[in-house]
């Protein structure tokens, strides 16, 4: 029986579809793969035995994200980065009065749970991962191979020509979602469906192609919540090695390796995955996150010739142009969500939930200030931050403070890790070459922000 469909609404009126299955004492998140349609999931059922042993240890929250399923439809250049599929996350687990959760990222839901997990521990009960990876762009520092352009290209429009139809299921069941049902009729009909309703064929190109650039590697080490980390041995689509891997940079991470053949989480024997989640959700049904440890972005602005233009203004027309700097700063913060943290004389520092809000603020910053005939340089930074006596510190906050003093005249600078954060977003960056930064050992790749 499908459960009812409820919806939540996002900050910035979208509506998330989402449902509620089971009454137990820990609510799970679940983030599905890619595309999703949480009605048609329940006509699956293989998918819907999986939903309801879940449903029957925790109270299982499921939802579609943005531009998917049963949520509301958005303009493809629109859809959503994973900064903003935590914020609809979030939107759905308030409506479902779920302070805290498990969350349990699936493939490409993976990596937004990651990142959510290492950014919201005050949210996260604990951390599960099936079937995914950190990385899912071509990187040279990365030990594992990523499909050339070429083949990404090809499967785009492969993706293009059938999507929806029962050729285009046969093809993914057969090559990487479910081996082991290839030529398997009943399945190829109901995903055949189930991707048609899951999204049009323009919007699971455009989730390709964003997705093409995820990497949360930096949110790995920021982690601090209980996480277990699950893979079936040939899996097709994530080999073992490559979630193995992202499970050792997880500190205290559990990894467990099933056999099997198929990436699809509800297809095969069921049991030792869910077993293991059951209890694994059963011991950390009252565990404490370290909330003095988050995963967050520093914003650090200054204003460029401060003492020239004291010196040709005098000092009470440059007091008032400094208020109306720190007004105008102030106003944007609050616009962004960021919170202040110091203001030293005419600069400031602020910390974020998101890296592209940080650096939308920053841009904004620039334009509102050079409107009242001044300039400021801003950087930004993301990495783990630490309250210490009250006050926001560590390693991060000295990164994005030198990486602020680096950057020119109207210019927002941004580290590597911004950047890949930010994968989606709609946001450009030039490269800005290597920086040694003052008191700092290695050499940093940092990025100039121009649109």
């Amino acid at each position: 029986m499908t459960p009812e469909t409820h919806y939540a609404k996002t900050s910035d009126g979208v509506h998330i579809a989402y449902q509620v299955v089971g009454s137990g004492s820990v609510d799970v998140v679940l983030a599905m793969g890619w595309t999703s349609n949480i009605d048609e999931m329940w006509a699956e059922p293989a998918l819907a035995r999986f939903l309801t042993r879940l449903g029957s240890f925790s109270r299982l929250i499921l939802f579609d994200k943005r531009g998917t399923g049963l949520s509301d439809r958005v303009p493809e250049d629109r859809l959503p980065s994973l900064e903003i599929r935590m914020d609809d996350a979030r939107a759905v687990m308030d409506a479902a009065g779920a302070q805290r959760a498990v969350v349990f990222g699936i493939s490409e839901g993976g990596p937004m749970a990651t990142l959510f997990a290492a950014t919201y521990p005050a949210r996260t009960t604990a951390l599960v991962l099936f079937g995914t990876s950190a990385c899912w762009k071509p990187a040279d520092d990365y030990p594992f191979p990523i499909e050339s352009d070429a083949e990404f290209e090809a499967a785009l429009a492969a993706m293009d020509r059938s999507w929806g139809s029962r050729e285009y299921a046969a093809e993914v069941i057969r090559t990487w979602g479910a081996p082991s049902l290839t030529g398997d009729e009943a399945a190829i009909t109901w995903l055949a469906n189930y991707t048609r309703r899951a999204a049009s064929p323009g919007a699971a190109l455009a989730l390709a192609r964003m997705n093409r650039g995820i990497d949360v590697r930096p949110a790995l080490s920021a982690i601090h919540v209980p996480t277990l980390v699950l893979a079936r041995t040939d899996d097709p689509d994530f080999p073992v090695e490559e979630t193995r891997w992202m499970a050792e940079r997880i500190r205290g991470a559990t990894f467990i390796e099933h056999p099997g053949v198929d990436h699809f989480f509800w297809v095969g024997d069921q049991a030792p995955l869910l077993s293991e989640v059951e209890r694994f959700v059963a011991a950390v049904r009252n565990a404490e996150s370290e909330l003095d440890r988050v995963l967050g972005t520093v914003l650090f602005t200054d204003i460029v010739g401060s003492t020239e233009h004291a010196v040709a203004l005098g000092d009470s027309a440059w007091r008032a142009l400094v208020e109306r700097h720190h007004a105008a700063v102030r106003a944007l913060l609050s616009r962004f969500r960021g919170t202040e943290v110091d203001t030293a004389g005419d600069g400031f520092f602020a910390v974020f939930d998101g890296p592209a809000r940080a650096v939308r603020c920053a841009q904004a910053i620039v334009a509102a200030v050079g409107e009242m005939g001044i300039e400021v340089r801003a950087g930004v930074h993301t990495g783990e931050l630490e309250t210490i006596a009250g006050k926001v510190g560590g390693i991060a906050v000295v990164i994005g403070a030198r990486i602020g003093a680096l950057a020119g005249r109207s210019e927002v600078l941004v580290s590597s890790t911004v950047r890949d954060l930010v994968s989606g977003s709609g946001l450009a960056f030039e490269d800005a070459g290597e920086h040694k930064l003052k008191g700092l050992p290695e050499t940093w790749r940092l990025h100039r922000a121009v649109r």
